[in-house]
């Protein structure tokens, strides 16, 4: 018989709040985490807007030691983490055998202020002047050693790299790993930090970023609407407590949800544009369903991928009407990047953690800032103003450069 997985815990670190119940309350009222960016002077670039951390300080969590030797990508994932296992209570619980216990992230682009801190005193100063944490600080693997060394986690700890998939594909590794008995417990999800002049600067460069609303920052991310001009940069991190049902419950665990499906495809058809037709993304749905012994009119609700370009949003809807067909127009769909911005790799992981929340909360997100929905764009997207309705299944969908897709099942549970 294949082995249950559920959601025990977890934690964030967001644009609209670090903490979750400061998050799910933040989405609930449909606030807005975008502004001008603050960390470096962004008036040269196309864009100017991003969905920062607010305040954030990492001495109030850490000693001087730890934020000299980690880039702020790991310090998230800490933060997340820790709430994550004290949210599922195993800050309370003493395992039989610790390697029965990892960690599995998802991250896009590791440490980019420290690449960009090194490169410059590269070039100013010369090859001896280059920081000697760099690499360690800077490299994508680093956010899940941290996190097994800050909370004593013995068994696997690995990173998965497939751009604004990480989280997503993260979270589904992680519930293989599960079901095959490598693990009863998996720390999973995604965590990102790129709003550098370097990373808003690329961005710039391949033309994806919104540059119409630097003026009106918190109308710049509008998923479905007809005058979207790109994707808002966010960062973040959102972790989850994944665990084997009968180990939960044995320990007297409470249970958000049932994590129940995943899947995973490749387009093969382009370097940053999807598949005209969402043909890779439908593909993923449709395994994410059969892997959760779903049939496409039992979902109720889908966090879309909803970037917000030009691009993305018309296939992605086509994607869900190749898989849903009528029952498609019955089903609420939100793009919550509206009150974030894209937080890439971490993406997966946050949206997650809003899937799950909506699930065990019977609460349909908002997409803020739908005004004229584009017409190719003929679906109920929850517009600015989430509402109640019971939710027995949904799914959250991640879609990366490179035609990375996936898509994660969660269930209520009974």
């Amino acid at each position: 018989m294949e082995r249950r997985v559920v959601i025990t815990g977890m934690g964030i670190v967001s644009p609209i709040g670090i903490g979750l119940e400061n998050f799910w309350n933040a989405i609930k009222t449909e606030q807005c985490g975008i502004g001008t960016i603050t960390r470096f002077d962004a008036s040269l670039l196309p864009c100017r807007v991003a969905g920062e951390v607010k305040n954030y300080n990492g001495e109030n969590y850490f000693d001087r030691r730890f934020l000299q030797r980690t880039a702020i990508f790991s310090q998230f994932a800490v933060i997340a983490g820790r709430e994550a296992w004290r949210d599922a209570g195993l800050d309370r619980f003493s395992f039989d055998d610790p390697n029965r216990c990892g960690v599995l992230l998802g991250n896009g682009v590791g440490g980019l202020e420290v690449d960009d801190e090194s490169h410059h005193k590269l070039y100013d100063k010369g090859v001896s002047k280059i920081p000697a944490m760099t690499i360690p600080k800077m490299i994508s693997n680093e956010a899940a050693g941290n996190l097994s060394m800050d909370l004593g986690i013995r068994g696997s700890a690995h990173v998965v790299v497939t751009a604004c998939a990480s989280g997503g594909d993260a979270i589904g590794f992680a519930l293989d790993r599960i079901r095959c008995n490598r693990a009863d417990v998996m720390l999973a999800g995604g965590t990102e930090s790129a709003i550098t002049e370097y990373g808003i600067g690329g961005f710039c460069q391949i033309k994806t970023l919104s540059t119409g609303f630097n003026d009106m920052p918190q109308r710049a991310s509008r998923p479905f609407d007809k005058d979207r001009d790109g994707f808002v940069m966010g960062e973040g991190a959102g972790i989850l407590v994944l665990e084997e049902l009968e180990h939960a419950q044995r320990r007297g665990a409470r249970i958000y949800a049932e994590l129940a499906g995943y899947g995973a495809t490749a387009d093969a058809y382009h370097l940053t544009a999807p598949h005209p037709e969402g043909e890779g993304g439908a593909r993923a749905l449709r395994l994410a369903l059969g892997d959760a012994g779903l049939q496409p009119e039992d979902i109720d609700y889908i966090n879309a991928h909803g970037t917000s370009t030009p691009t993305n949003d018309p296939i992605e809807t086509r994607s869900v009407k190749s898989v849903f067909n009528r029952h498609a127009y019955k089903l609420a769909i939100s793009s919550t990047k509206s009150m974030i911005g894209h937080t890439l790799g971490a993406a997966g992981g946050i949206e997650t953690i809003i899937t799950a929340l909506a699930v065990h909360d019977n609460f349909f997100p908002a997409t803020l800032n739908l005004e004229i929905p584009d017409p190719e764009c003929d679906l109920d997207y929850v517009p600015n103003k989430g509402r109640q309705g019971e939710i027995h299944a949904a799914l959250s969908i991640s879609l990366g450069f490179g035609g990375h897709n996936c898509a994660i099942a969660i269930k209520k549970f009974s």
